[in-house]
This record gives structure tokens, C-alpha cells and sequence, in this order.
């Protein structure tokens, strides 16, 4: 997979309104860091945040949870990742352009 189909998902994710047809979970933002940064980094390499920082442990366990995933792997699930969120609402014109991008 080239690094500009990543490059260009990693876009669109920032790109997606928040009222649009496409709606992601915490899960699924989750789902969509924990990709990224295995395809930018690889292994995590930092201790788990402490016990009040709800959010940075759920960040470090999705990342830790890809943990061993290839970077390439990482980058070509994160894309089909967000094409299958994107076929969900693909009659939407705004979200035909975003699928048109990744083509």
C-alpha cells in the first residue's frame, strides 16, 4: 500500500463531521489511533499512563491491543477500516468524494 492512500485516510478521518452520516464510537476512534500509531511507530514503547488518566490508558490498551502488527499491515487496516465506515454512508455525496480520494 503506498503511504499517500494511508496518508490520505488518516485526512479524512480529521475531515468527517461530526453531524455527518458517518458517526464513529470512542471504540471506533479507539480503533482508528491505535492503527495509526502502530503504522507510524510500531511497538509501544511507554508505560501505561496512571490510574487517573482514563483516557491516555484507553489510548495506550487499543495501541498495546495491535501490538506485533507489521506497519504495513497497520496502514492497510486503517484503511479498510475507514472504507468500511465510509460504505456505510455512501450515499451521501460529501462521502462519495471522501471514498473517491481513496481510489
Amino acid at each position: 500500500m503506498s503511504t499517500d492512500k494511508f496518508d490520505t485516510a488518516v485526512d479524512i478521518v480529521k475531515r468527517l463531521p461530526e453531524d455527518g452520516p458517518v458517526k464513529l464510537t470512542n471504540d471506533d476512534r479507539l480503533q482508528f489511533y491505535a492503527l495509526f500509531k502502530q503504522a507510524n511507530e510500531g511497538d509501544v514503547k511507554t508505560t501505561r499512563p496512571g490510574m487517573f488518566d482514563f483516557t491516555g490508558k484507553a489510548k495506550w490498551d487499543a495501541w498495546k491491543g495491535v501490538e506485533g502488527m507489521p506497519q504495513e499491515e497497520a496502514k492497510e487496516k486503517y484503511v479498510a477500516l475507514l472504507l468500511e465506515f465510509l460504505n456505510k454512508g455512501a450515499e451521501d455525496e460529501e462521502i462519495k468524494k471522501f471514498i473517491a480520494e481513496l481510489a
